[in-house]
């Protein structure tokens, strides 16, 4: 297909595709006679990547360049491209952090209090998690803010917001089996995180309008 058809198929404009071409995040299009680029579904597929990871995942394009060619890396594994991309996500959604702590604050005694809350919690639930992931810090970071918030009783139900992660962490990893192609499989898993983070905040929403309404009604008078 040619670039408009492209551009039809995929919904994302000319002028940025061809921006995404200048910055190396898509790749060129086959030259055919007479000297134009032909696209194929691969150059759909990375649109919509590429749309998920910079409009839903709030990466900048050279973060998001960086994590493009780690899946295009042939030599690293599937498992490697994952863990390098899932990461890449947990720096921009935490890392500075969601709750605006700085790194230097992280050695203050809430922040190594939280530092612990979230060690003991991924020994409970037999967790094994790199000990320099970005999640993990941000974990820690959250509970500290809510610790100097005085918001204990959020803390004090960690392992059920834990309960419910595992949960989402398991319906992910249920979407992408059966994939055997590799690159589909991490690119679908990393969309799905993406969109799913989205999603999942849509879906606590309405589930605490629901829930909500119904504990809190106001009985008849």
């Amino acid at each position: 297909m040619r670039m408009a058809e492209l551009s039809r198929v995929s919904g994302v404009p000319v002028p940025t595709i061809k921006y995404y071409l200048r910055e190396g995040l898509l790749p060129a299009g086959r030259l055919t006679p007479p000297n134009q680029a032909s696209y194929d579904r691969s150059h759909t597929r990375r649109l919509t990547l590429i749309r998920a990871l910079t409009d839903v995942g709030g990466m900048s394009i050279a973060t998001a360049r960086v994590v493009l060619s780690v899946i295009d890396d042939p030599d690293r594994t599937v498992r490697q491209k994952l863990g390098a991309t899932i990461s890449s996500l947990g720096d921009i959604q935490a890392g500075g952090v969601a709750d605006g702590t700085n790194r230097a604050d992280r050695a203050d005694e809430e922040h190594v209090q939280a530092t612990k809350t979230v060690d003991d919690l991924l020994e409970r639930r037999g967790w094994r998690v790199e000990e320099a992931s970005p999640a993990r810090a941000a974990a820690a970071d959250v509970l500290a803010r809510l610790d100097r918030l005085g918001q204990h009783r959020a803390i004090a139900a960690l392992d059920g917001y834990a309960e419910v992660a595992e949960l989402a962490a398991t319906t992910d990893l249920d979407v992408v089996a059966g994939i055997e192609d590799e690159d589909e499989l991490v690119e679908t898993a990393l969309v799905g995180t993406v969109l799913g983070d989205a999603l999942i905040v849509a879906l606590r929403r309405l589930a605490q309008e629901h829930l909500s309404g119904n504990r809190y009604r106001t009985p008849p008078r």
